[in-house]
């Protein structure tokens, strides 16, 4: 399958040192298997930086070691308590980080609704079932990777 990772700049060689913490499912590269969805990131981050020029990196992953023992993996195929759960954790400055060990994790992107309905969710406003309720009711469900460890960006190959 071909994965795409929208910057600012073109990514040779993914770098974990420069991935930013307190991400949906923590600090890692992330790609996406819709090329619209990587290009609106890339002009995102081009926006937030002030510097550089949008582009997407293009990637194969076999998509069969998704299946295998050999890569710690984590599916969440859609919104769910376990993965609201998982968002808030790493996204949680008060917990020790990494709160994970998979190599790859694949579920949906917690947008700017999202992260609105996580708010209400920390402060009480909503429960963990009602924030799911409202995640589920989301326009336009997208879908990220996560690869996270050295051994996961090993299987990805730059096109």
């Amino acid at each position: 399958m071909i994965l795409y990772h929208g910057s600012n700049i073109e990514i040779n060689t993914p770098d974990l040192t420069k991935s930013k913490p307190y991400k949906d499912f923590g600090k890692g590269f992330y790609l996406s298997a819709d090329k619209e969805q990587a290009i609106r990131m890339a002009e995102q981050k081009t926006l937030l930086l002030q510097n550089g020029s949008p582009f997407v990196t293009e990637f194969e992953f076999d998509s069969t070691l998704l299946q295998s023992s050999e890569l710690n993996i984590k599916i969440f195929e859609d919104y769910s308590v376990e993965w609201a759960t998982f968002v808030l954790n790493n996204r949680d400055l008060n917990l020790n980080h990494p709160i994970h060990q998979y190599d790859i994790v694949y579920g949906p992107i917690a947008d700017d609704g999202v992260t609105f309905q996580l708010r209400r969710f920390r402060s009480g406003v909503i429960t963990i079932e009602e924030l799911v309720q409202e995640l589920k009711y989301a326009q336009g469900i997208t879908y990220q990777y996560y690869f996270g460890t050295e051994l996961a960006l090993s299987k990805l190959i730059k096109l």
